[in-house]
């Protein structure tokens, strides 16, 4: 798909992991009204690594939260698979973010009194579900947890705990999973661990992830990078690498320079 076309209504949704169709998110009214999202468009295929960037301000993180079922649009629609969050009720958007979708946070939103264990199940077990053992075991193994499940978080470095945080967004098998800015509180060797883990889980899960990141680097991990500026989708790159994506973040600084 073009970057400046709206998503193919003809498309198999199976494909689709997440679909914003016109998507406008305005804050405030009258003439202080801020536009933070003008019909923004745009299909994240399931089963990829996307990663989304743009200037501060560009909007980049609005769509993130509006994709995940954690702010809403002023209009436009949502889908998560075949499920239009426009129309879902408080209860039933809970649902969809505790059963379908999967969170990875910048600050890794661990409970401090749980056990590595204890947070990486919590989800499952506030929605009354068993985890799939064989699923975990091979998440934890992947993420090199198994000998880390009782520690609590204060006895963990920064990048076990967001390994933490990655292995209880994958934890219930999700249809996709969001991250804000994952990697931003932590050095680059963890950094570098976390992005590994997310890559494997769509090469070797076949999960979805979608990433909202100001690093060229984290966005080198991704399939796909799709550009915001003034809350417009702009432009997008397929198989980026550190440098590709660093030449396009320039042009877009230098045209919010211009434009303010």
């Amino acid at each position: 798909m073009s970057a400046h076309a709206a998503p193919d209504p003809t498309s198999p949704s199976e494909a689709v992991a997440a679909r914003a169709v016109n998507l406008t998110k305005m804050y405030g009214s009258g003439e202080t009204a801020v536009t933070a999202l003008g019909g923004v468009s745009v299909d994240l295929a399931r089963g990829e690594f996307t990663a989304i960037m743009g200037p501060s301000g560009s909007g980049k993180s609005t769509l993130m939260h509006c994709l995940a079922g954690l702010d809403t649009a002023t209009s436009g629609s949502v889908l998560i698979g075949d499920t239009d969050l426009t129309g879902l009720s408080d209860k039933q958007m809970t649902a969809l973010r505790r059963d379908r979708i999967g969170f990875v946070f910048q600050a890794f939103n661990l409970v401090p009194t749980l056990t590595a264990l204890e947070n990486i199940t919590l989800p499952l077990d506030i929605a009354g579900r068993a985890a799939d053992q064989l699923w975990l075991n091979s998440v934890l193994t992947r993420l090199g947890l198994t000998d880390r499940l009782e520690h609590r978080p204060s006895e963990l470095s920064g990048g076990q705990q967001q390994r933490v945080a990655c292995a209880r967004a994958l934890a219930g098998q999700p249809e996709i999973i969001f991250g804000d800015e994952p990697t931003g509180n932590l050095d680059s060797h963890s950094s570098g661990e976390v992005l590994s883990i997310l890559r494997a889980s769509v090469d070797e899960f076949g999960q979805t992830v979608v990433i909202v990141t100001h690093d060229p680097r984290a966005a080198a991990y991704a399939d796909r990078v799709v550009f915001l500026a003034d809350g417009q989708i702009v432009d997008e790159l397929r198989e980026p690498t550190a440098d590709t994506v660093l030449d396009r973040m320039k042009g877009l600084d230098a045209r919010s320079s211009v434009r303010s």
